[in-house]
């Protein structure tokens, strides 16, 4: 394992932190005017799930945890795992769902992921940055209701509910981000 200084801590990177490897979710450099400055860093275990959160001077050592990656398919989701094909070879591979479960409402067969791996065991997957998805339910904008870009629930093909303009109808293929879960465009595939 190597070490880099905290200063150089980057979102979706992986450190040890109390002996277990942790994503990065968050790293947000502060220059208090006096001291030293500070890296704020918001991680997830990729062994319990759990969020931790924690403040590095920037000269500080950290362990960089030596995560491989491999591109997948996303297969199906239970209650516990979520599992991950590879396209090449058909091996399957299981994720804890505690470890994706707020972003399942992105992810269809169609979607390509890279899963993270730590002493050949999946810890995490690694998302595209947007996802193109089906509108199943949209109701129709009201008449009227058009002051401020204002915005309507829809539901998609994989149950997720987002806040899209008033335009968007049942049938219709949004781009949605899938860090924010927002609704990015309409797509035109």
């Amino acid at each position: 394992m190597a070490t880099i200084k905290a200063g150089n801590i980057t979102k979706n990177s992986f450190v040890l932190y109390k002996g277990q490897p942790h994503r990065v979710v968050k790293a947000d450099f502060y220059s208090p005017g006096k001291g030293s400055a500070l890296m704020r860093v918001k991680m997830k275990s990729a062994v319990t799930g759990m969020n931790a959160e924690f403040t590095y001077k920037t000269n500080e050592p950290v362990e960089d945890v030596d995560v491989d990656k491999k591109e997948m398919q996303f297969l199906y989701a239970d209650e516990v795992e979520a599992t991950f094909m590879d396209e090449r070879t058909y091996e399957q591979v299981s994720v804890p769902v505690k470890l994706v479960e707020d972003k399942l409402g992105v992810l269809t067969s169609e979607v390509r992921v890279n899963v993270m791996f730590y002493q050949d065991k999946a810890i995490g997957v690694l998302l595209p940055p947007n996802v193109t998805l089906g509108v199943t339910e949209a109701h129709e904008a009201v008449a009227g209701n058009r002051v401020n870009a204002p915005k309507k629930p829809v539901t998609l093909e994989t149950g997720l509910e987002v806040q899209v303009p008033l335009f968007i109808k049942t049938g219709d293929r949004v781009i949605v981000d899938t860090d924010s879960l927002n609704y990015l465009a309409r797509s035109t595939e």
